[in-house]
């Protein structure tokens, strides 16, 4: 993971100002060891949620050293009283009684959510044992989205790894969040992605994609595509963009040329946005299973502090690798 371009970057920015970042799932030997390698490290503070005892064996059991970690226990947690009367501010709206409060921050997503809304850490990882609902529920309802935005979103970083260590990365959105999004919503989407495109290094040059190229096909998607492009230009001007493009136009150069020799982006787009999670989905995966890309993600995007969500079938590695990014957009 160290060679990746944009890593060493990622890490780098962390160098400068270190973070905390908190796992939901302190007893999973998965989050342990990426937890170990950090502490190893001078640039990112674990901090595990859990009975202390209970993270500590596992630990052992396991054979990761933790010693210098924070763990925090939900049961123990000597800032409690505090915690409940801001989940129930946060919540007033939904009439949230303290006795409601303390039995839903119990639960561990919801506490380290909370240990994020009051300042105690900067950032979030969860979701190596439970679903994608489960992490972004807690975030939105307690973190919410940043001034200005109207949705949550994600994209995935794609790393093709050269062997002369000049990596190809590339960024999709969205592909995990939004099903349907609408014009509006595609937007958003593209200036987020483009965002956290240039925290990996990339300059982004962004496709809205279709079954069409500038009008050579017909239809109420291709509209959308087409209409939210002119509607992202005119909201970044100063980013790259075009659309609607077909996937071959948008990244061969000699496709380009053919099919829309002005654009500026055909033929060498990096930074792709979907016309709904469908596209999106099977996009990033055909890309990571026949284009030999790793794919890093989903990282969502659009809230007000950084909150992430693990595959369920992740290794410590990616956790690890997750965790950087992720304290990295704080």
């Amino acid at each position: 993971m160290s060679n990746v371009n944009g890593f060493g970057q990622l890490i780098e920015i962390l160098k400068k100002n270190p973070k905390k970042i908190v796992f939901t799932e302190g007893t999973d030997a998965r989050i342990l060891e990426a937890a170990s390698r950090l502490l190893a490290s001078n640039f990112l503070a674990p901090i595990l949620v859990g009975n202390p005892d209970e993270v500590t064996e596992a630990a052992e059991s396991s054979g990761y050293n933790i010693r210098g970690a924070e763990i925090i226990d939900p049961n123990n947690f000597d800032r409690m009283d505090e915690m409940v009367d801001l989940f129930c501010e946060l919540r007033k709206k939904k009439g949230v009684t303290p006795e409601q409060a303390r039995e839903t921050l119990s639960h561990a997503n919801y506490f380290g959510t909370m240990l994020v809304k009051m300042g105690l850490a900067d950032a979030l990882l969860g979701g190596a044992t439970y679903s994608t609902a489960d992490t972004v529920r807690p975030a939105l309802q307690l973190i919410k989205t940043k001034p200005g935005n109207n949705i949550v979103s994600s994209c995935f970083i794609m790393v093709r790894p050269s062997a002369t260590g000049d990596n190809e990365v590339l960024a999709m959105g969205d592909c995990a969040i939004n099903i349907h999004p609408s014009e509006d919503d595609l937007v958003e989407i593209a200036g987020e992605t483009a965002e956290c495109a240039r925290i990996f290094g990339i300059d982004p040059k962004i496709a809205f994609l279709s079954y069409s190229t500038l009008g050579s096909g017909k239809g109420e998607d291709v509209d959308k595509m087409h209409n939210a492009a002119a509607k992202a230009k005119e909201k970044y001007p100063n980013l790259s963009i075009d659309g609607e493009l077909q996937f071959d136009a948008a990244v061969s150069p000699r496709v380009a040329r053919t099919k829309c020799p002005e654009s500026e982006v055909a033929g060498h787009a990096n930074t792709f946005i979907f016309p709904d999670i469908n596209a999106g989905n099977i996009g990033y995966k055909i890309a990571q299973r026949l284009g030999q890309f790793d794919a890093y993600g989903p990282i969502l995007l659009g809230l007000n502090a950084p909150i992430n969500d693990l595959s369920r079938g992740c290794n410590a590695l990616e956790v690890y690798s997750m965790a950087i990014i992720t304290a990295a957009l704080a």
